[in-house]
């Protein structure tokens, strides 16, 4: 999933590359002005190292992010090859198919206005239509009506394009793109008049951007959580409950669930949003996230199965999870927890409160006081606290008498050694036949496993040394006595301190309110008494965010680091690298922008690599813009008039490559589906938005899409500006240094 989501967030990406070459072939070229091989070659070569370090910049900030060591970081590693590979791939395809596919297939256009070159009808059209024709009637007949429908389709572009579409591109080519590059040609002169209060205007943008999303407050998560596809509910009796019994508290949830859910097998009723409930009893019972393995006899789960989101019409699945909550809290003598499936990596609990200590005896009790203290101020968010510790796991205690063991020449190990044996099986031999080999084990039947008597009275079986290796038996019962009792279930150790978690889920309404809630949880234990040598932290899914936001931030600050010595090397100025790195923080702003505006759920990885992300793609804009600046100078051209002509030059392929990475990122926001197979045979596109990936990808395309569509917007109007800027800077300098010659860069 991982890499085609990655591809589908390439698509916008890769094509940058191509778009400057072919754009810069196209005004070179100026409609047969100048042989179009000559063209390509003089395109090609004139944008080889802009395309070159605008793709190595937009490759850097993927380089840190292949390195993330955590689980995270493991779920997210195929982004950033997926990522790498397909931008260098384009980069081959820019500077070698492009070119020739530009000398094969660009040629001038016809003048439209000019009568004799106007389209017709002609034989090569009557020729596509008889191969167009004979292949669709063909498919026809297989009623491969979807095929049959899209080699139709072709047919009808290619002619839509001769006679209808190439008009409106020769105007927009002609008419309408001149008069918008004329626009933006005078709105940037007029920048170019007051560039101290443009800059201070955008350095403002920063300021406002960053106030405008904390009194937004938009929901905050560590990971995106979509709607529920599975919903879970784990029944925890206490250790030792049988399993006939656990079964039948299994039943009274279950109907409990179906009565919620609007369902009744015996009557054949059905909910048109759920699939399936099933229930198991101790084999596959277990909370992944509680970290035991196994099967228990005392455990039981129920897995209500949602249908996809397009067949739900707009049904939230939450709301049956908020219902399930509300009519399973109340079985005696049972703890039953609802949860939904990950969406991402395994995570731990959104809250999860760790308690530390060298006692044992202190900790639990510090553990249990702390856990009803913070139940009885029943903080908003907070589903039902739970304990990891086991206090009252039950055991059968066997007293042995020394003494007399030793009178009859019985060892410990003996003992021990026939209770396994009688109990859990030995293995005595091994069946083999021509495929495989099977153990052979021994041990008591299931009723004697269970009587507690016959286990007391279990004869053991040893060779007394003492009477010189004569075999003998003894009934336990001679030489030990039994008790019950009760023991831990285990305990737990981090950084070699016992530790004892108790944690919870957020309820629904508080899902993307997370960092609220573990506020809130912090401060009531900030007011609680605990006895020295205990030592309580936040855990859980804040040690994640602690752990993303500390690398995100790292990664950002090696990509930038990267990202500057490329531009040195390229530009070999320290002020035009300072100026396009500064559209980093155009796209942070924008970022900020679009979030108090819109109010989008900001996911601290989505929405972080976003934005580790933009500072690669962000800067190739600036470099088209600078490069072609420079250019221009070496051509004798005053700074004012090269920083206007790149301006309007450049403006073509800084705006298309800004639109094809936002147009591409758009359906992967949206999440709009359409079913084209669907659409080509019965006409119906079964058309939606959303979807189970689009709210764990949104964030990422939303970030970018802000971030991006700012920063171009910026770049054409405040980059020129502080290229004036510093142009006069240096002027400044060098009078004010007496006439020798400015610091370079």
């Amino acid at each position: 999933m991982i890499v085609l989501f990655s591809f589908l967030l390439a698509l916008g990406i890769v094509v940058d590359d191509a778009i400057v070459v072919i754009e810069n072939t196209h005004r070179i070229f100026d409609n047969g002005k100048m042989p179009i091989a000559q063209a390509a070659k003089i395109a090609t070569g004139e944008v080889f190292l802009p395309v070159l370090s605008g793709t190595a910049t937009t490759l850097m900030p993927f380089v840190p992010l292949a390195f993330w060591n955590s689980i995270i970081g493991k779920f997210m590693f195929f982004l950033p090859i997926t990522l790498i590979i397909t931008l260098v791939a384009s980069l081959l395809v820019a500077y070698i198919i492009n070119p020739v596919f530009a000398v094969s297939f660009m040629k001038p256009h016809p003048d439209h206005d000019d009568e004799s070159s106007k389209p017709r009808f002609n034989k090569r059209d009557r020729v596509l239509l008889i191969i167009f024709g004979a292949i669709a009637l063909l498919f026809y007949l297989a009623k491969a009506w979807a095929v049959a429908n899209f080699v139709m389709f072709i047919y009808v572009f290619i002619l839509l394009e001769k006679f209808v579409f190439s008009k409106w591109i020769h105007s927009f080519q002609n008419k309408a793109w001149p008069a918008f590059r004329e626009w933006y040609t005078r709105w940037l002169k007029r920048a170019l008049k007051r560039p101290g209060l443009v800059l201070i205007v955008t350095a403002l943008l920063l300021p406002v951007a960053i106030g405008g999303y904390i009194a937004r407050h938009p929901p905050f998560t560590l990971f995106p959580s979509p709607d529920p596809n599975f919903a879970y509910v784990y029944l925890n009796l206490p250790i030792g409950t049988d399993q006939a019994h656990t079964n039948e508290v299994m039943k009274e949830l279950e109907g409990r669930v179906n009565k919620v859910l609007n369902i009744d097998p015996e009557t054949g009723k059905t909910n048109p949003v759920v699939q399936s409930v099933i229930s198991n009893v101790t084999v596959n019972a277990v909370d992944p996230g509680s970290g035991e393995v196994g099967d228990f006899p005392n455990k039981g789960r129920i897995t209500v199965a949602f249908v996809g989101y397009a067949d739900r019409h707009g049904v939230s699945t939450w709301t049956y999870l908020d219902k399930i909550r509300a009519v399973v809290g109340n079985i005696p003598g049972a703890e039953v927890t609802v949860d939904k499936e990950n969406g991402g990596p395994p995570t731990q609990k959104p809250i999860a409160i760790e308690i530390t200590a060298d006692n044992i005896d202190t900790l639990i009790n510090t553990s249990e006081r702390l856990k009803k203290y913070l139940e009885d101020k029943q903080i908003a968010g907070v589903e039902k606290l739970r304990s990891d510790f086991q206090a009252n796991k039950p055991e059968i205690i066997f007293n042995l008498d020394r003494e007399r063991m030793d009178h009859e020449g019985i060892t410990t190990s003996t003992v021990a050694y026939n209770l396994r044996t009688a109990i859990f099986g030995t293995e005595i031999s091994r069946f083999r036949d021509a495929n495989d080999d099977y153990p052979i084990n021994l041990r008591l039947l299931g009723d004697q496993r269970k009587d507690v008597d016959a286990l007391r009275n279990m004869p053991i079986l040893y060779r007394d040394m003492g009477m010189g290796g004569v075999i003998r038996e003894v009934p336990m019962s001679a030489f030990a006595t039994m008790e019950y009792g009760n023991t831990y279930g285990g305990i737990k150790r981090k950084d070699q301190k016992r530790i004892i978690t108790v944690s919870s889920n957020l309820s629904t309404e508080y899902k993307d309110k997370g960092n609220d809630v573990v506020a809130a949880v912090q401060r009531e234990i900030d007011e609680f008494h605990a006895p020295s040598g205990i030592m309580i932290r936040m855990g859980g899914e804040q040690e994640d965010q602690k752990e993303t936001g500390s690398f995100l931030g790292r990664a950002m600050l090696i990509s930038m680091g990267l990202i500057f010595l490329i531009l040195v090397l390229q530009f070999n100025s320290f002020s035009r690298t300072v100026i396009i790195m500064s559209e980093v923080l155009f796209s942070i702003i924008g970022v900020f922008l679009g979030y108090a505006i819109f109010g989008n759920t900001f996911s601290m990885v989505m929405s972080g690599i976003g934005i580790v992300a933009l500072a690669g793609i962000v800067v190739r804009n600036g470099i088209l813009l600078v490069e072609f600046m420079d250019l221009m100078l070496k051509d004798g051209m005053t700074p004012y008039d090269a920083i206007i002509e790149s301006g309007r030059t450049r403006m073509t392929p800084v705006v298309l490559t800004a639109t094809a990475a936002i147009l591409g990122l758009i359906p992967l926001a949206t999440g709009m589906n359409v079913d084209f197979a669907s659409l080509l045979s019965t006409g119906n596109p079964h058309l939606y938005f959303g979807g189970d990936n689009t709210a764990f990808w949104a964030p990422l395309a939303w970030t970018m899409i802000y971030g991006l569509g700012f920063a171009t917007f910026l770049t054409l109007i405040v980059v020129p500006v502080m290229c004036l800027l510093s142009f006069r800077l240096k002027a400044w300098i060098k009078r004010v240094s007496g006439g020798r010659k400015a610091p370079l860069g």
